[in-house]
C-alpha cells in the first residue's frame, strides 16, 4: 500500500493533483475506516508506466567486481559519490576538490585516498592514460559561448566542463559518469547540453541519453533529482550499460533519523543551527508537514514581507518536514528563508548528523570546518545510497567487458 504523499513523490506530481483525481474518479484511494486516510494498492498503480518497477519481484543481483577497477573522481566534495563507489567495489586512485574544508573531510575519513586539493586546471592527468577505468564527478553547469553551430573541445575552454573533458582526453577511461542538476537539460535553451554532446563525440565517446534519477527510489529518504550523464568509449560502445533498478520501498525522515532498515540506531546527537527567538515563535505555529499557508494571515504577511505578494507557491517558506515523507531536497543551509528545512517535531533546523542521515552518509563519516561549511558539504553531496547503486551499475558494465573472468 502507498500513501497519497508517497504516490505523489513517485509520480512527481502534487498531492493536490491526486485529490483532484479522487474527486473526478480517475484514481480513488482506499480509505482507512479509522482515520479516513487514503492509500493506494499496488494493483491500482499498474496503469502508470513509470512505476513498472514496483511489479518486478525478481531477486536483486548484486555484482562483485571481477577485476580491480580504478576511478578518478573530480569535484569530489565531501565524498558522497566516492563512498558509494567504494562500497560498490571500485578503487578511487585520485580525488580532486578545490574547497579546503571538503578536502579536509576526505583526508580525515580516508587517509589512504590521494586527495589533490586545488584548482583542477593545474592537474596533469596524462600519467594515468590507459590506467583508469572510470572518471566520475559533478562539474558545475556553465554555458558555453554559442555561435549557431556545434562547439568543439577547444571552445569549451574556460568552463569546468572543459576540465572534466580534458581529464577524459588525457586518461582515456572506458567509461565516464557525470552528475548534474536537472536544469542542465534546459540550460541556455538546451544549447549547453548540445555542446557537451558535441565535445563528448569529439573525444571519441558515445554519450548515452541523459538519465534523470530520483534518489527516493534508491533507499534515500529525500526528494532529490539528479541528471546523470554516462559516456562509453567508442571501441566499447557495443556493450550495454544498464541503469540501476529502482527499489519498491520509499523511505521517510523517520527512517532516516530513527533505528530501522536504513540505520541500526537513532541519529547521534550533533551540533546544529538554531532559530532566533522571533523566527522560532513563527515556526512553532507550523504543524508537521505544514508551511506558511498554515500560519495566521497576519503572521504570514509579517514573516514573508514582500514575498507574500509575489506569485508562485513559495512552498519552501516556513516549511516543517513530515516524519512520514521523504525530506525535500537538502540545500547548503537548513534555515534559508526560501528553502526552510525544519525538524518534524522540534522547532529547529536539522542538525549536521540529521542532514547527513538524510543524505545516507554513514554515522562515522565526519565533516571538517565550521558548522556552515559542514552543512554546505552535506547539502552539495551525492546521496551515498544512490551513489552505491550507480557504482554497482558501473561494475556490471565493466564486468561485461571481460565475461570470461
Amino acid at each position: 500500500m502507498y500513501s497519497v504523499a508517497q504516490l505523489a513523490d513517485m509520480l512527481g506530481i502534487s498531492k493536490e493533483t491526486l485529490r483532484r483525481w479522487d474527486s473526478n474518479g480517475k484514481l480513488t484511494p482506499i480509505r482507512n475506516s479509522t482515520n479516513n486516510h487514503g492509500f493506494y494498492s499496488k494493483e491500482q498503480l499498474r496503469q502508470f508506466d513509470k512505476l513498472h518497477f514496483i511489479f518486478d519481484d525478481s531477486e536483486r543481483q548484486i555484482p562483485t567486481a571481477t577485476n580491480t577497477y580504478k576511478t578518478i573522481e573530480l569535484f569530489a566534495g565531501a565524498g558522497g559519490l566516492a563512498i558509494g563507489l567504494e562500497k560498490a567495489g571500485l578503487h578511487t586512485v585520485l580525488l580532486n576538490e578545490i574547497d579546503k574544508n571538503a578536502c579536509a573531510t576526505l583526508q580525515a575519513n580516508r587517509p589512504n585516498w590521494q586527495v589533490v586539493c586545488g584548482d583542477i586546471a593545474n592537474i596533469d592527468f596524462s600519467s594515468y592514460k590507459n590506467k583508469i577505468d572510470v572518471i566520475t564527478g559533478g562539474f558545475p553547469c556553465q554555458a558555453f559561448s554559442y555561435a549557431g553551430k556545434k562547439m568543439g573541445f577547444e571552445d569549451a575552454r574556460g568552463t569546468l566542463f572543459f576540465e572534466f573533458a580534458r581529464a577524459i582526453k588525457e586518461t582515456q577511461p572506458k567509461l565516464f559518469m557525470a552528475e548534474n542538476v536537472r536544469g542542465l537539460l534546459t540550460h541556455d535553451n538546451g544549447r549547453t547540453l548540445e555542446n557537451i554532446k558535441s565535445v563528448i563525440d569529439e573525444l571519441g565517446y558515445q554519450l548515452l541519453e541523459p538519465h534523470l534519477i530520483k534518489a527516493l527510489f534508491y533507499r534515500v529518504p529525500q526528494k532529490r533529482e539528479r541528471l546523470i550523464l554516462v559516456g562509453i568509449r567508442n571501441d566499447l560502445s557495443k556493450h550495454k550499460f544498464n541503469w540501476p533498478r529502482e527499489y519498491q520501498r520509499i523511505y521517510t525522515i523517520k527512517d532516516a533519523l530513527c533505528a530501522g532498515e536504513l540505520f541500526p540506531c537513532d541519529v547521534p546527537e550533533s551540533p546544529g543551527q538554531t532559530y532566533p527567538p522571533g523566527k522560532k515563535a513563527v515556526m512553532e505555529q507550523v504543524p508537521e508537514g505544514g508551511y506558511w499557508r498554515d500560519l495566521p494571515i497576519d503572521v504570514q504577511i509579517d514573516y514573508m514581507k514582500k514575498s507574500f505578494y509575489l506569485g508562485g507557491g513559495k512552498t519552501g517558506m516556513a516549511r516543517r518536514m513530515s516524519w512520514n515523507e521523504p525530506s525535500l531536497t537538502l540545500t547548503c543551509a537548513p534555515a534559508q528563508k526560501q528553502t526552510e528545512r525544519c525538524h518534524p517535531a522540534e522547532t529547529r533546523p536539522f542538525t549536521v548528523r540529521e542532514y547527513a542521515r538524510i543524505q545516507t552518509f554513514p554515522d562515522d563519516w565526519q565533516f571538517s570546518g565550521p558548522l556552515t561549511a559542514q552543512y554546505k558539504q552535506i547539502g552539495n553531496a551525492v546521496p551515498v545510497n544512490m551513489a552505491h547503486e550507480l557504482g554497482l551499475a558501473i561494475v556490471r558494465f565493466l564486468n561485461s567487458l571481460n565475461p570470461e573472468k
